[in-house]
């Protein structure tokens, strides 16, 4: 995995308009964006997840794998196996030195230290230490290769891995507009009760989404690639709204409906990081709680860079049972969610459960994947609205989940 590696999975995903429109230049522009390191962190709720696919013992998961942060997490449930695909080639090296480090690492403080904090010089010696012997090649290449900035990519570990990124980016660049306003995010950090987290938002946070200039920005489809959407899913998320109202609804939710101090997604957003000290809000997979079972389990995970898709090509009939799309569907035409479907409804055991997100709030199926291939799915509707409800990071109109009859 050199850096000079090509993702051309990811520009034939993202890709659907002609290359002289303006549609096909911003799509162009999108996938070359996303081929290096998109998200230090994942974006969709674990437990949430967890809830909604009801995890078995004998479940086999394939999931689109992101930043690995769900893809440990589920280990928690006892899943018997998690296949993790992704075309970007820098989330497969990141999936798979997480996992490496679960196994590897010394212990939970070792593990905390390079997840958590990840922004410590004693992170670098850990990995000398206890990762890379045990680190596949392609995937040392890549951490031990440098970014388009030079720096080295493993050194994201020793200066604050959660600010780099394209995600880490945007959330930069939002921390950096904001003081142009005089706004610090970080004070949201500092709420102790819902009360005072409203108030910071109604007072500091929502007028900004009335500025000129930021209307005017976040109608501008490049200035949303940091979050990872595309334009396609740019158009979905507006509808017919502005965007700048639309990203209000989204961060007042992320600000006022979950308590700051329980919520690491929050932290993440206004504090570009998990925190420090053991008192912080933790996705499931760095809980001191849960490391004996995720290092016993990182085993099970197999990390794979492939399309979603080819990947089930080559399944066996009726050989898996949970799948977890992301929001990949907001970027795929009608043809290619019917084929995405077929090869699910194909590989799936009964009772099998799908989940995905979608940037608007209704589930983006009917009428796009032919009626007889979606009678085979049960829609969870009102499970669903829940789950959306209960989403801790915020950011997605809609959590849906279907369950085959």
């Amino acid at each position: 995995m050199a850096s000079t590696m090509r993702n051309t999975k990811i520009a034939e995903a993202v890709t659907q308009s002609t290359t002289v429109s303006k549609q096909g230049l911003f799509e162009r522009a999108f996938a070359f964006a996303f081929k290096g390191l998109v998200y230090a962190q994942i974006w969709e709720d674990p437990v949430v997840d967890m809830e909604a696919l009801s995890i078995q013992p004998d479940s086999r998961i394939i999931t689109i794998a992101s930043g690995g942060c769900n893809v440990l997490s589920y280990l928690v449930a006892n899943p018997a196996q998690i296949i993790a695909v992704d075309l970007n080639t820098a989330h497969i090296a990141l999936n798979k030195l997480k996992a490496v480090a679960a196994q590897h690492l010394p212990d939970h403080a070792h593990f905390h230290r390079f997840f958590a904090e990840a922004d410590r010089a004693e992170n670098l010696r850990a990995y000398r230490d206890h990762i890379r012997p045990h680190l596949d090649e392609t995937s040392r290449s890549y951490w031990e290769g440098r970014d388009l900035a030079g720096r080295r990519r493993i050194g994201g570990f020793s200066s604050g891995l959660y600010k780099r990124g394209l995600l880490g980016g945007f959330i930069g660049t939002a921390h950096l507009l904001a003081r142009l306003y005089k706004i610090d995010l970080k004070m949201m950090l500092t709420a102790s009760t819902l009360e005072e987290q409203r108030a910071m938002f109604e007072q500091h946070l929502a007028p900004v989404f009335d500025k000129k200039f930021v209307r005017w920005l976040t109608d501008q489809p490049p200035a949303l690639f940091g979050l990872g959407i595309p334009p396609a899913q740019f158009e979905a998320l507006a509808g017919d709204e502005k965007m700048a109202d639309v990203l209000r609804k989204r961060l007042e939710k992320l600000a006022c409906d979950f308590e700051i101090r329980e919520n690491y997604f929050a932290w993440q957003a206004f504090g570009r990081g998990y925190g420090k000290g053991a008192d912080k809000p933790l996705p499931p997979y760095l809980q001191a709680a849960n490391y004996d079972l995720v290092r016993a389990r990182a085993g099970r995970v197999e990390v794979e860079h492939a399309n979603f898709v080819e990947r089930l090509q080559v399944s066996a009939d009726a050989s898996l049972d949970r799948y977890v799309l992301l929001d990949a569907q907001d970027w795929m035409n009608d043809q290619q969610l019917t084929l995405l479907w077929s090869e699910i409804t194909r590989t799936a055991r009964p009772g099998s459960r799908v989940l995905f997100r979608t940037a608007a709030e209704p589930s983006l199926l009917p009428g796009r994947v032919p009626d007889d291939l979606l009678a085979r799915w049960d829609y969870r509707a009102e499970d669903s609205l829940g789950y959306t409800a209960r989403d801790r990071s915020s950011i997605y109109g809609g959590v849906h989940l279907y369950v085959l009859k």
